[in-house]
C-alpha cells in the first residue's frame, strides 16, 4: 500500500502483510505518516484499519496512493478539532488509532464512500464538502 499524508508532505509504501503475518517496519512507517501533526505524537494504528484499507483498494480495484488527511489524534488534538465543529466526535475513534479519514485521488468520491460501506466492516462517515470519507474497525454504522 501506498500512503500520502497531505498535511505534512510525507510518502509511506510497503507491504503490510505477507506470508501470513503483519511487517513490523512497514506498519511501524504506517504508524508515524499517521501519527498526529499537530502534536507530532505517534500511536500504533489498529491494524484492522490497514486491513479495511486494503480491502477498499481491492474493492474499487485500485493500487492508487491513498491521501491520509487524518490518522492518529491526540486527545488534546481531537479536543481541539471538537470545540471548533460539531462534525468531530468527543470520542472519536481516531484517538484509539482504530480511524483514518482518507480520499484516493482519481477515485470519486462516492465511490470510495460506497465501496467502504459494500465492506461492512466499521464506520463510514461521508464528508463530500470537505474530500474525505472517514474509516472506522469500530461497530458497523454510517453517517
Amino acid at each position: 500500500m501506498s500512503f500520502y499524508n497531505i498535511h505534512t508532505g510525507e510518502h509511506q509504501q510497503g507491504t503490510y502483510w505477507e506470508k501470513g503475518g503483519y511487517v513490523g517496519d512497514t506498519l511501524a512507517s504506517f504508524n508515524n505518516l499517521m501519527r498526529d501533526h499537530r502534536q507530532n505524537i505517534e500511536a500504533p494504528m489498529d491494524k484492522r484499519v490497514f486491513d479495511i484499507i486494503y480491502q477498499l483498494q481491492q474493492k474499487l480495484g485500485t493500487d492508487k496512493q491513498v491521501n491520509v488527511i487524518s490518522g492518529y489524534r491526540s486527545p488534546k488534538t481531537n479536543a481541539m478539532l471538537s470545540a471548533r465543529s460539531s462534525g468531530v466526535a468527543k470520542k472519536s475513534y481516531h484517538m484509539k488509532g482504530m480511524a483514518v479519514d482518507l480520499c484516493i485521488p482519481g477515485v470519486s468520491l462516492k465511490d470510495v464512500r460506497q465501496a467502504a460501506l459494500q465492506l461492512n466492516l466499521g464506520g463510514v462517515g461521508y464528508y463530500p464538502k470537505s474530500g474525505f470519507i472517514h474509516v472506522d474497525c469500530g461497530p458497523v454504522r454510517r453517517w
